[in-house]
């Protein structure tokens, strides 16, 4: 499972989840979180918003298109 380690606004640091296949993700990215839960990992209690700030939507994806960021083509 792919997650990050992410410093908020407020200071506080939390493990979010990045959804989807594969990722641009660096060290220092930028990136938009909501709420929400992973099932099997304990602890990560936040999703990575995939097509906001610094991170790309998902390539190739035809459905469920608007939970991953990507644009019809």
């Amino acid at each position: 499972r792919k997650v990050a380690r992410v410093r908020l606004s407020n200071g506080m640091e939390v493990t979010a989840y990045i959804p989807g296949e594969g990722h641009n993700l660096q060290e220092h990215s930028v990136v938009l979180i909501r709420g929400g839960k992973v099932p099997d990992l304990p602890g990560v209690r936040y999703h990575v918003v995939r097509g906001t700030l610094d991170t790309s939507g998902v390539e190739d994806r035809k459905r469920g298109r608007s939970k991953y960021g990507t644009t019809k083509t």
